[in-house]
């Protein structure tokens, strides 16, 4: 993906991707990185940390950080997934605010109440426009572009990846002139450890059903690199015995073809072969404990 925008002056910064869950923030990132960051799944609350996918040209460097969808808190784990959205609001050159279609456009009116009072230039990315029609698109259209005036709104179908040509250009002509924050061999901010979790917790979200993925977190406890493959052990924390049962299933099923399908994405993501091995572990208390949150990569 090519810009129109040509500037001889090198630019750079912080573009800082937020909305509510599920309106395809995570697919529009990967889409504008061009590799697969961040868990895409149909649950809400998919995304929990801030991820970091890097775009580099010569000519300019765009560090995209998707972010949890915005909720009002019931843990304490939800409680540091919102500081992830404020630090984004707070640390941005520009702000994509997510929308789509579906939800209502004044909900969390809070926040898009934040976006009116910021200095840095606000895209609203209107998405999923292809499960739409062209009346329903131009009256969203125009309620976002009355209620931030001092926007620019731009709709698009990340999942269909249409008109996001659009998107990079209305970035790139608004990043600041600066030299690059990060190698420009540089694509993600996480270690590779870090995604070998997400993608081992994807699989759980698209396994296991209800409240399961919720309950649930992964850590790694020894991740090798040997001369012909990875060798990775993870461990799925859940909070209760019964759902302990079901992670493994009848015959340890569900945890094999789990395990199996993260090894397969893990090979294609790493580009190397990987050997898997995953044990799960009852923690009643991690969605609440400062320190096993801090172990997550949650509290600071």
């Amino acid at each position: 993906m090519s810009s129109m925008v040509n500037n001889k002056e090198h630019r750079a910064g912080f573009v800082n991707i937020i909305g509510n869950p599920n309106v395809g923030k995570s697919t529009l990132m990967n889409a504008l990185v061009g590799e697969k960051l961040s868990i895409v799944t149909a649950k809400a609350q998919t995304t929990r940390h801030r991820i970091m996918g890097i775009v580099n040209t010569e000519d300019y460097q765009i560090v995209y950080s998707d972010t949890p969808g915005m909720l009002k808190p019931s843990y304490r784990l939800q409680e540091d997934m919102m500081k992830f959205v404020d630090a984004a609001i707070g640390d941005a050159d520009i702000i994509l605010y997510v929308t789509d279609v579906v939800e209502k456009s004044d909900k969390n009116i809070e926040y898009i109440e934040k976006l009116g009072k910021l200095e840095c230039p606000v895209v609203v990315v209107v998405n999923k426009i292809d499960i739409s029609d062209q009346p329903k698109v131009v009256e969203l259209i125009s309620w976002w572009q009355k209620t931030l005036p001092g926007a620019i709104v731009i709709p698009v179908s990340a999942k269909e990846r249409f008109n996001l040509e659009s998107v990079l250009d209305a970035i790139v002509s608004r990043l600041p002139v600066s030299p690059p924050w990060f190698d420009k061999d540089q694509f993600t901010d996480r270690n590779l450890r870090f995604f070998a979790s997400e993608i081992i917790r994807e699989k759980i979200l698209q396994n296991y059903s209800q409240e399961i993925p919720y309950s649930c977190e992964v850590g790694i406890e020894f991740f090798k690199e040997g001369k012909d493959r990875y060798e990775i052990g993870a461990v799925i924390y859940v909070m209760r015995d019964s759902q302990k049962g079901i992670i493994i299933g009848k015959g340890g099923s569900a945890l094999k073809k789990t395990g199996t399908d993260a090894r397969l994405d893990m090979e294609d993501f790493f580009q190397k072969k990987v050997f898997l091995q995953l044990f799960v572990k009852v923690d009643p208390d991690w969605r609440e404990n400062r320190k096993e949150l801090r172990k997550f990569g949650y509290e600071e």
